[in-house]
This record gives C-alpha cells, structure tokens and sequence, in this order.
C-alpha cells in the first residue's frame, strides 16, 4: 500500500494542532455504544410516494398560477 505524503512532514506540530488531537481523543473516549445505537436505529419515515404526490402537487399549483 502506498503511503501518504505528509505536506508538514519535518516540521513539529503546532499547539493547534495538539489542542484539536486532544479534543478529537476526548471524544473518542466518551463515544458509547449506546451514541453509536442513536445513529444505527432505522426509523420510521415519510413514505416515499407521499412526498412525491405533495410536491406534483405544489409543481401543479405553481405551473396555473403562472398560465
């Protein structure tokens, strides 16, 4: 596998950067699997048809007013 180039390679990293690796480190750390569970649950939705009549709808409204 090829590697990446490091543009700042040579150079230490500045206070930024640490500052934000620690921050990104917190989160980490705090990231349960029970935040993780928020974002994998399949929630009930619009269905898909419903929406598309609504915006034929709008579409049909927008189109007389401009006859």
């Amino acid at each position: 596998m090829a590697k990446r180039k490091n543009e700042k390679s040579g150079q230490p990293p500045s206070n930024e950067d640490k500052e934000l690796k620690a921050i990104y480190d917190q989160y980490r750390r705090e990231f349960s699997a029970a935040d993780l569970q928020k974002y994998t649950e399949i929630e009930e939705g619009i269905p898909l048809e419903k929406v598309i009549a609504e915006m034929e709808e709008i579409h049909r409204k927008i189109t007389q007013k401009r006859k």
